[in-house]
């Protein structure tokens, strides 16, 4: 009878602590309180392992050198060379938004830019192998997944031979997403001198209880004018040449110019973070006069509510459409009401997902949130010629892409990195690439959709449990 009191009393513990800590994120309480109640007592393991928060100086063990070098040096550099001029078709458009966006932390706007947009890997990765042969001083890369095949060996190979011909070439890669790469595709590498880093190690931060922080951008930097960022890691599944997938739909982008210094300011501090090592020098970081006049905001979100705080803002904000794909679309309870309050606003909402999943769970999930948002007013459309995984949000006038999902994950768990673009041939671009997958998606229609089998929507409602997790 004692050790059924005590266990009970732990219980009881274990579910008080749950919902203090988790307070302020109601879905996420719920999530592990079902996970507690269906394993009792031994659930709350893995809430201590993988979702205790932490405050921004216990996760983030920043390089404070970069960070006084870029306070000092790129953000004067860079705000000096905004102009009214350049800010007053942004704050004519919306002074609000313009306000609340420059309160992002270490993401300010810079004018002279120039972007190249790719929808598709093959062209993208043909642009960044070419930057790589051209470097001069330095290239870096950080991806989430970076495989060992037919495309990885293309980069290996490349990078090996600018590595011995004495560039400066490091690698970053996430300990979770890329846990499968063995020395095989590491020790040429480093033979050559190339500096690898794995990002948050999935042992050694399983007991410094960061697992669930994952990195998950997916960068090159050459000679620190040259960048390219967006939805595509390295591996030949993002040149659709896996089993299930023929196609891969991605958005990714080449930009030159100021907002190269931040994408340079992301990495450096990512490596800083894995390697301990500190390259806070004005070498990494040029200043050169582009011939782009871009207007480009470059977000570097951490673990916390930044991502998240930037796509509810921006939502709200609009007057116009809001047109939107999204491989993984897991929205929070903040995030879905204001979708929802845009359309009751007048304002045209479209959504694109994958037709075809390429995770059954993470997929059940996102179709769990469906029905609630056709009931609403908004429209949403399934992806068929492909793998659908571009991340692109389009308001209005002004665009948001780069990493992050349309997912709880990616507002407040992972490192991302987005941009968004307020240049009008840009956002046109972008238009235009969504404009053609709506051409290749399928609408869902509410009646329809009420019409699917039940057992779907039992996977549906499970999955819709853990999403906060997903």
């Amino acid at each position: 009878m004692f050790w059924i009191i005590m266990a009970l009393l732990l219980f009881i513990l274990q579910i008080a602590a749950i919902i203090v800590i988790e307070h302020h994120r109601p879905d996420k309480a719920i999530t592990w309180l079902t996970i507690l109640f269906i394993f009792p007592l031994i659930g709350f393991l893995p809430y201590y392992f993988l979702a205790k928060n932490y405050s921004c100086h216990r996760i983030h063990n920043h390089d404070n050198n970069l960070g006084e070098f870029c306070k000092s040096e790129i953000t004067n550099r860079c705000t000096n060379r905004v102009s009214a001029d350049n800010l007053q078709d942004v704050i004519d458009k919306d002074s609000k938004l313009h306000t609340l966006l420059q309160q992002i932390p270490v993401a300010l706007l810079t004018a002279y830019n120039e972007t190249t947009v790719y929808s598709e890997g093959k062209s993208a990765f043909e642009a960044m192998l070419e930057s790589i042969a051209a470097a001069r001083h330095h290239i870096h890369i950080e991806f989430y997944i970076l495989r060992d095949d037919n495309l990885g060996t293309r980069f290996k190979q490349l990078l090996v031979r600018k590595a011995l011909e004495g560039v400066q070439v490091r690698i970053l890669y996430d300990g979770i997403g890329t846990r499968r790469l063995g020395s095989n595709f590491l020790k040429p590498l480093k033979d050559a001198g190339v500096e690898i880093g794995c990002f948050f190690p999935p042992l050694t931060t399983l007991f410094e209880k960061r697992l669930n922080y994952r990195n998950h951008r997916k960068i090159v930097l050459v000679d620190g004018t040259t960048g390219f960022f967006g939805g595509l890691n390295i591996g030949d599944e993002y040149l659709g040449r896996s089993r299930k997938f023929k196609y891969w739909r991605d958005t990714h982008f080449l930009i030159k110019g100021d907002s190269v210094l931040w994408i340079q300011y992301a990495f450096l501090n990512d490596w800083y973070m894995a390697r301990g090592q500190s390259l806070a020098h004005s070498i990494y970081f040029p200043f050169q006069n582009m011939p782009g006049n871009e207007l480009v905001q470059i977000v570097n979100s951490e673990p916390g509510e930044t991502m998240l705080e930037l796509m509810f803002s921006l939502i709200v904000s609009a007057k116009k459409r809001i047109y939107i794909e999204t491989p993984y679309f897991i929205p929070d309870s903040g995030i879905r009401l204001a979708i929802k309050t845009a359309v009751k606003s007048g304002v045209d909402v479209h959504i694109i997902i994958p037709g075809a999943p390429d995770k059954k769970f993470v997929y059940h999930a996102t179709l769990s949130f469906v029905q609630e948002m056709l009931e609403a007013g908004v429209r949403f459309f399934c992806y068929q010629k492909g793998f659908l995984h571009a991340k692109v949000a389009i308001i209005d006038d002004l665009a948001c892409s780069g990493s992050a999902n349309m997912d709880i994950r990616s507002f407040c768990s992972q490192f991302e990195l987005n941009a968004i673009f307020f240049d009008g041939k840009v956002v046109n671009r972008l238009v235009q690439d969504f404009n053609i997958d709506l051409g290749d998606s399928k609408e869902i229609l509410l009646t329809e959709f009420q019409k699917r089998p039940r057992v779907q929507k039992i996977k549906e409602i499970y999955a819709r449990l853990f999403a906060p997790l997903l």
